[in-house]
Order: C-alpha cells, then structure tokens, then sequence
C-alpha cells in the first residue's frame, strides 16, 4: 500500500476498527449458527421424517458440500457486486432460509431449503476474508480476522446449543427458528455496523480473466501451501471430534451422551486463541508464529492417546488451541498476499477448507474402525505433521510476487 492507502486504511484503537469488529463477530456468529444448528437435531429428523441416521446427516453435508464450491464464484460475485452488499444479502436470505426449514411439511423439502442454504452462505465467509484483506491496516488485519473467527468459533457452538435445547423443551422447529430469528438480527447489525469499502474497485465478470486469476495463484509459490494448511487443519480438527465421542461413550469411561455434548463447549478457547495468536502473528510475522499452531495440536493429539480422562481433555483443548489459532494466521495470510485475486484466493482457500472436514473427517472413521482411538489420533497426528513440515516451508518463503493476471488497479494495495 502506499502512504495514502495506508493512513486511510482501519487500524486497530479507532472508532472504524470497533465497529469492524462488532459486524463480523455478528456475521461469523450468526453464519455458523445457521449451518450447525441441524447437527445435534439429526435423530429428531429421522423420528419425525422416518429417515436413516445417514440420510439425515445430509441436513449438514449437503449444506457443506454446495458452500465449498459455490465459494469459488461468490467471491467473483463480489468483485463486480460490492463486497459489503454481497455479504449483507448472503447473511439476511440465509438466516430467513432457516426460518423457513422449521415450517418444512416432508424431507425432501427440508433438504431442498438445506441445499439452498449453501448457496446463499457461500456470500460471506469469502467475501469477508477479502474485505478484511482490502481494508485493514496490514498491523491490524491479524487481530480482526481473529476476532472473526471468535465470532465463528462461538456461532458454531451456540448454534448447536441453542436448537439442541430448545428441541428438548418446545420441538425441533422451535430450536431452529430461534437460531433463524438470531440470524436476522445479526445481519441487521452487520448491515449497520460495518463500514463501506473504501480500497473496493468493482471489476465486471470477465471469466477469461477470472480464470486467469485462479491458475495465477497456483504460480505463486505461498499460496498453494496456504490452501494445502487450511485442508489439513479443518481436517484435523473435525476428526478429533467427529470420533471423540464414541470413545468417551464407552468404557472405561462410560460417560453420557449429555456430559459429553458439552465437550462442544472447549470452542470458547477458540475466541481467544484466534484473536490473541492473530495479534501475535501480525506483531512478529505470520511465519514466526504459524509452526507453534500445527506444534500445539501435534502435542495435543499426542496427549487423547493417554489413558487418564484429564489429558485427554487437556490434548483436546491443545488441538482447539492450535486450530483456531492457525486458522485466523493462514486465513489472513492468503488475504494479504492474494493481490489482485484476493477474492479468488480467499474462495480457494475456503473450498480447501471445507474439503479437508469432508474428506479427512470421513476418512477417519476407517481408522477409527480398524484401530480404534489410536488410530484416529495417529491420522489426525500425520495430519497436523504434514503441516507442520509445509509450515517451516512458508517460513522460508520469498516475499511476495504479483498473482494477478493481468494486473488491474487493485494490485496497488498488493502485501506479503
């Protein structure tokens, strides 16, 4: 950026910077609410529509499965659309689409309003990433993605507190129109909080020089390794807790089904590792601090192989630890050094994401089957390990070159 691009730019201590922070926390809160709210209300699906247990997990995967790829175009989208006005629809249709999932009569209804969600959440996590990338001050961008991310960290769980309990009380439909209610309130906050863009330039969809972004980046030689580390941390994270409980059920420790729901709750290590290891990257660089993320959760999955029920949870919270940490590092990292194609770039980076809970969170129920715990902690284990050796890699990189082809007026606000 250059002195005026810099001086104009939010930093954090300022007015500008506190009702950034206000909107996206609302934002992530309520885009992770939305999506989980259906997890912990799977078995009332299969009561009350007489479905399977697995035909009832696609209330989530399916929702997952459309948002990592229709994230690839949303950013595109906002290119030409504006960035605050993309969110703002993404965030107010998705939550009146949940409202409307608590008056569905039969299941294919339910799943055609859950496919449809994916589609219409697509428009912020993308396009936040970008706004952050465009228009926070390069010492300030750490600590507000973090605090993204602690919005989403929280949104994730209460989400699936909120209809969880309330389902318990007053019916499923009842949880789930509440978190739709939330919904629509947090947009209406973002959408009063959040400062316009001010370094936006809108560029029309020319797909000729979209698709030229999109190979670009893979000629960069950070920004693959970038999206290679978001696939390997959601991966981890969510196979660690996608066959935790099954463990934790059985003897000898035989815990219920209640105490350990509120595993759930070590999420709230989250909104501080994200926001405190982001501030930390920006102050002493992202490539300094990344390795201490995958290290932490590497030492983490170690510990669940103990024995003792109190390091299993202390593994547990080093795994949180690490991964909302080096979440909020390599998510604003592509953001800065994207260029020109920092939508595209954020929107990769998220499909990477999203794929890496599909592919590895499926694929360590095999090991779980064969070799129980350990083998799901030895999965997890060569996960984090793979990033740890790509993160020592990143720690070598160059500075930044270009990635934009062709270059437009955007590039001027080009960072490492």
């Amino acid at each position: 950026m250059n002195s005026a691009e810099t001086t104009s730019t939010i930093r954090h201590g300022t007015p500008a910077f506190r009702r950034t922070n206000l909107a996206l926390f609302a934002a992530g809160f309520a885009t992770f609410g939305l999506l989980y709210c259906v997890q912990p209300l799977m078995p009332e699906f299969s009561h009350d529509y007489g479905v399977s247990a697995a035909v009832s997990a696609l209330s989530l995967s399916l929702t997952t499965g459309v948002l990592a790829f229709a994230m690839l175009f949303a950013g595109a989208l906002s290119d030409a659309w504006g960035r605050k006005s993309v969110m703002v629809v993404s965030l107010l249709s998705s939550a009146l689409l949940v409202l409307v999932t608590a008056l569905m009569p039969n299941w294919p209804a339910l799943l055609l309003v859950r496919t449809l969600l994916g589609l219409t959440l697509s428009g912020l996590p993308a396009v936040a990433m970008t706004y952050l990338g465009e228009e926070m001050h390069v010492e300030s961008i750490g600590l507000g993605m973090g605090l993204y991310i602690s919005g989403s960290a929280v949104g994730g769980m209460g989400g699936r507190l909120i209809s969880g309990v309330l389902a318990d009380f007053f019916g499923w439909r009842i949880g789930v129109g509440v978190v739709g209610v939330i919904g629509v309130l947090a947009g209406l906050i973002f959408w009063r909080a959040l400062p316009p863009s001010r370094h936006f330039v809108a560029q029309p969809l020319r797909w000729r020089i979209l698709l030229g972004r999109f190979t670009g980046m893979f000629r960069d030689r950070g920004l693959p390794w970038l999206f290679a580390e978001g696939f390997l941390l959601l991966g981890a994270f969510v196979t660690v807790y996608n066959y935790l409980g099954y463990r934790l059920l059985a003897p000898p420790y035989s815990l219920s089904q209640a105490v350990v729901g509120l595993i759930f709750g070590i999420y709230l290590v989250g909104t501080f590792s994200s926001a405190w290891m982001g501030h930390l990257a920006g102050q002493l660089g992202r490539r300094k601090v990344l390795w201490t993320a995958f290290a932490l959760m590497l030492f983490g999955a170690v510990l669940t192989m103990m024995k003792p029920l109190l390091l299993i949870m202390l593994g547990i919270v080093a795994v949180t630890f690490g991964f909302f940490g080096g979440h909020s590092i390599v998510s604003s990292w592509v953001g800065r050094r994207a260029g020109a194609a920092k939508a595209q770039a954020s929107s990769m980076y998220l499909f990477s994401y999203y794929m890496g809970s599909s592919v590895a969170g499926a694929s360590g129920g095999l090991f779980y089957a064969a070799h129980g715990w350990n083998g799901v902690a030895l999965f997890v284990g060569a996960l984090v390990l793979a990033g740890l050796l790509i993160a020592l890699r990143l720690f070598r990189l160059p500075p930044l070159v270009n990635v934009a082809t062709p270059p437009t007026p955007m590039s001027k606000g080009a960072m490492p």
